[in-house]
């Protein structure tokens, strides 16, 4: 898969939370329902899909 766009401005609610652009959650294939990880690393947040066994 061919993914051009690594970079897009989201806004953060009230509430603190964000939406993922839906280009990002195809191409690591999000699902509703499914965790992510939040890892903070040099002043970065790093987002990656979690798998719980």
């Amino acid at each position: 898969m061919s993914f051009e766009k690594r970079e897009v401005l989201v806004k953060i609610t009230p509430a603190g939370t964000i939406s993922l652009p839906i280009q990002f959650r195809k191409y690591i294939d999000l699902q509703k329902g499914d965790y992510v990880k939040v890892i903070l690393e040099n002043n970065h947040l790093i987002v990656r899909k979690a798998v719980i066994t």
